[in-house]
C-alpha cells in the first residue's frame, strides 16, 4: 500500500482575503477604475460649459493666508449681535474669534505674515471696541464692519 504525502490544504477564500490587509482590501473593493478626466471631456451642451465657467470665476480668490471663513462666520454672529443690540453677548462670542485666530497664528502668520498683521491689528480693534469698559454700539459696529470689510479685501470674501 502506497502512502501519498498529504495535501497541502488552501487557505478558505475569506481567510485569503484576511491576510492581504485593509489597505489591499479596500483597493481590490474599490476597483481600478479611472475617474473621468473633466480637463478633456467635452461638455455636454454650451449652456453646461458656460456654467461652468461662470462658477469657476465667480469663487472668490483664495487668500493667501488661507480659508478665513470660520474667523468670518464668528465675526458675522458677532455683528449680529451687535446688531440687535446684544453688547454683551457679541463681548462673548468674540472671545471666540480671539482664541481661533490665536490658535492658527503659527499655521497663518508665515503664509502672509504682512497680511496676517493688517488682519490681526483688525481683530484687535473690534475686541477693543467690545472690551470698552463703556462699550459703545456705534463703535462696535464700526469696528466689525472694518474687521469684515479687511477679511473680505484680503480674499476671505463672500
Amino acid at each position: 500500500m502506497k502512502l501519498h504525502a498529504p495535501t497541502p490544504r488552501r487557505p478558505a477564500p475569506r481567510a485569503a482575503l484576511a491576510a492581504l490587509g485593509l489597505p489591499a482590501l479596500i483597493a481590490l473593493l474599490a476597483g481600478c477604475s479611472k475617474p473621468a478626466d473633466t480637463a478633456t471631456a467635452p461638455a455636454a451642451t454650451p449652456a453646461a460649459a458656460a456654467a461652468t465657467t461662470t462658477a469657476a470665476t465667480a469663487a472668490p480668490a483664495a487668500s493667501p493666508l488661507g480659508d478665513l471663513s470660520a474667523f468670518r462666520a464668528i465675526a458675522t454672529d458677532v455683528s449680529a449681535l451687535v446688531d440687535k443690540g446684544d453688547l454683551a453677548g457679541a463681548k462673548t462670542r468674540i472671545k471666540d474669534l480671539e482664541v481661533a485666530w490665536d490658535a492658527a497664528e503659527a499655521g497663518l502668520k508665515p503664509r502672509a505674515a504682512a497680511d496676517w498683521h493688517v488682519l490681526d491689528k483688525s481683530i484687535d480693534g473690534a475686541l477693543t471696541a467690545l472690551r470698552a469698559d463703556t462699550p459703545n454700539a456705534a463703535d462696535c459696529k464700526q469696528a466689525l464692519a472694518s474687521l469684515l470689510q479687511t477679511m473680505a479685501s484680503l480674499g476671505g470674501a463672500k
